[in-house]
């Protein structure tokens, strides 16, 4: 008994195969704005508080920064106080971890692209920094 390709076959099997190429062109856009798209660079001031080499699998550059300034009290009374803001960063560039690693303490002003999430080679953070503006 031979089977053969009738017209209904064919046409279940196109449509198939271009849902199949419709659904990894899909994928393949929402992994790109999802992981690769830069939504935002900026510059961030602080005192670096450390940078450190750590990974099970992949091995990156982590480190943080913490940003001092003043918040007023929401009800108007009273004096201001000093909070801390910490500002988790991720560095793919090998020198300018080196640089840093060096730098602990010091007052540092990064350049950082933001992403929409973090890619396991890239980093923990969704923010990648890509240049040292300064060092004081």
């Amino acid at each position: 008994m031979e089977t053969t390709n009738t017209p209904k076959s064919n046409k279940f099997k196109k449509w198939i195969r271009n849902f199949i190429i419709i659904l990894l062109i899909g994928f393949s856009i929402f992994f790109y704005f999802r992981f690769y798209f830069v939504l935002g660079t900026g510059v961030k001031a602080g005192s670096l508080n450390y940078v450190v080499h750590k990974g099970y699998v992949f091995k990156t550059y982590e480190g943080k920064l913490i940003q001092a300034g003043f918040r007023g009290n929401p009800k108007g009374m009273g004096n201001s106080t000093i909070q801390s803001y910490e500002f988790e960063f991720s560095i793919t560039d090998k020198s300018i971890a080196d640089t840093l690693m060096l730098s602990g303490g010091k007052e540092v002003e990064l350049r950082y692209k933001e992403y929409l999430g973090a890619l396991p080679w890239r980093g923990y953070s969704k923010y990648v920094v890509y240049q040292i503006v300064n060092i004081k």
